[in-house]
């Protein structure tokens, strides 16, 4: 008889890695997929930062975790096809631009033509019922299956004892009394399971991997919207709106300002059809602005360059401008904290 083949969502985490395991123990071929979408918190963080001294580089979590549990993973980028989740999602967003429920049915539509193509069994996932409010309840389980095209083919062996029996239980694929019944938010269950199953690195299970679901990122990325008249946005954009401190001193005009040397470095890759601002002869940060070149909007873009660099207590700063390969020196009085609203930084 040939051996069951089973293809799992992994992000990295522990729910997915221990479903992993619990298949990998009936002796189940396992492999998994990650998706990229282009809002991975790991991806950006990864970019910007670079490690102190004796510090670990960060990690990404899915490959971490792929090569402790012994198994092939794809990695898929499907950043260009989710802009229509993330802009128009069917389901709505959750608490801040989330659109969970619909990217977790485009997701296990995309691992479905992947299991159907490479002649995997079934479909599995992490998932476990009420730990997440849109897409892990009881209620909206089933519709992920439904409309992600799996039907009954697709598993959560965290949770599958308090669900309808899927088609590898009923076929016997699966050896459902070794499956769990974990529900809720609580993650003592899972990590006792960890424990057991010898599953001791993993990230904190509490963490959050898409930026979506951050308050602050979802404001910025809303304000982008709402600034440019439309939803559309590029990879660079999605990634410049975690670095540094974005403040909007007018509907149409931003700067971002580095807020450390590693964000200068990084924002210097995105230096093209913006103009990029820094105080001479002192130390300070790399602005980016973009919108409207005005003269009044670039001078005000220098003087907050000024303000967050070693001269913003001298009376006038020289801030170096470029555009586009166009460069210009301008003495510019530093503006004070006061001068600059709390309703221009988002």
């Amino acid at each position: 008889m040939a051996q069951v083949k089973a293809l799992g969502l992994l992000s990295g985490g522990l729910d997915s890695m221990l479903a992993t395991r619990l298949l990998q123990r009936q002796g189940i071929h396992v492999e998994c997929v990650n998706f990229y979408t282009g809002f991975c918190v790991q991806t950006h963080t990864r970019a910007m930062r670079n490690p102190k001294t004796g510090q670990e580089p960060a990690r990404h979590d899915a490959l971490h975790a792929a090569e402790l549990l012994g198994i092939k993973l794809h990695m898929v980028d499907i950043a260009e096809e989710y802009v229509r989740i993330v802009t128009d999602p069917k389901y709505g967003y959750g608490k801040n631009l989330n659109p969970c429920l619909d990217c977790k049915i485009f997701m296990v539509q995309k691992a479905w033509e992947m299991k159907e193509e490479l002649g995997f069994d079934f479909l599995f996932t992490g998932e476990v019922v009420g730990q997440r409010p849109m897409s892990q309840r009881k209620d909206t389980m089933p519709k992920v299956s439904r409309e992600g095209g799996a039907h009954g083919w697709l598993l959560r062996p965290l949770c599958a004892q308090i669900l309808p029996e899927t088609e590898p239980e009923k076929q016997g694929l699966v050896d459902r009394s070794q499956l769990m019944g974990f529900s809720g938010r609580n993650r003592k269950p899972q990590m006792a399971l960890a424990a057991e199953l010898g599953v001791t690195d993993y990230p904190s299970p509490a963490g959050g991997c898409c930026f979506l679901t951050d308050e602050n990122y979802a404001r910025r990325l809303q304000d982008l919207w709402d600034a440019r008249q439309t939803k559309a946005y590029t990879m660079d954009d999605i990634i410049l709106l975690k670095a540094g401190r974005h403040i909007r001193p007018n509907p149409d005009f931003k700067v971002i300002v580095g807020r450390d040397e590693t964000e200068n470095r990084f924002l210097r890759g995105f230096r093209k059809g913006r103009a990029a601002l820094h105080s001479m002869r002192m130390p300070g940060p790399l602005t980016l602005a973009e919108g409207v070149m005005s003269e009044e909007n670039l001078e005000l873009a220098c003087r907050i360059t000024a303000r967050f660099g070693k001269g913003k207590d001298l009376d006038s700063v020289p801030v170096h401008i470029d555009m586009d390969g166009k460069e210009e020196i301008r003495e510019v009085k530093p503006l004070k904290g006061s001068e600059i609203p709390q309703d221009w930084h988002i």
